[in-house]
């Protein structure tokens, strides 16, 4: 992969790295070897002009003057640049994860499923932005303006769930996208009701029950 820049600004002060693309979002993501990330041999202001940073600084911003203690919090933390084909293969995968979910899920108004060339040819006829919000999240939003064009929808699925309130925190972001009503229990357990698109249901709950180790309490409903 190629050499890229990595920054971080503390106290109004920018850090900056050249690492190694792959291995730095590796780092990023907790597998990476920050040694390989790295491909600078000291911490700059700027990389381009290679104006490096004094020791004072490093230990007043970082605590430390260690090389690759200080890249990797400049990776954890900070801003990694990414290039432009990289940019474009994360969009077209992300598409790709999307349209399958709509392919999945979809049906027209006789009740048959679209094939993957017509869905195609539909997303670029909206000229739909795919970004870097979870498929599921930007599914929704992409019907929305498929329904525009051509008779599509989804089966869904209504859920009530009450989920323990000590795993309301991690569960929160993972139900909120799909919440029709909430209501916060006395004891502080959270009840919700949920939509979810029937194709997703299975992988849905495999998320939250590895997420509350399976101690939620959850009921489908009939849709009104």
């Amino acid at each position: 992969m190629p050499n890229v820049e990595a920054r971080l600004k503390v106290r109004g002060k920018s850090y900056e790295i050249k690492v190694d693309l792959d291995e730095a979002l590796k780092v990023k993501s907790g597998k990476g070897n920050v040694m390989s990330a790295l491909q600078s041999p000291a911490i700059y202001h700027d990389v381009k002009k290679a104006t490096s940073v004094a020791q004072a600084d490093l230990k007043d911003a970082f605590n430390t003057i260690d090389l690759y203690e200080i890249a990797k919090q400049i990776i954890l933390k900070g801003e990694i640049q990414k290039t432009q084909d990289f940019r474009d293969n994360e969009r077209e995968a992300k598409r790709k994860q999307i349209i399958n979910l709509i392919l999945k899920n979809a049906v027209d108004q006789h009740g048959n499923p679209y094939t993957e060339t017509r869905i195609n040819s539909a997303v670029d006829e909206v000229h739909f932005h795919f970004d870097n919000r979870p498929p599921e999240q930007q599914m929704s939003s992409l019907l929305e303006k498929l329904k525009e064009i051509i008779p599509i929808k989804i089966e869904i699925k209504k859920i009530k769930l009450i989920i323990p309130a000590q795993f309301t925190g991690q569960a929160y972001g993972l139900v909120q996208d799909y919440k029709e009503s909430e209501e916060w229990l006395s004891n502080g357990n959270l009840q919700i009701i949920l939509n979810i698109p029937a194709g997703i249901v299975l992988d849905f709950f495999d998320k939250i029950n590895h997420i509350t180790h399976g101690a939620i309490q959850s009921e489908e409903l009939k849709s009104e």
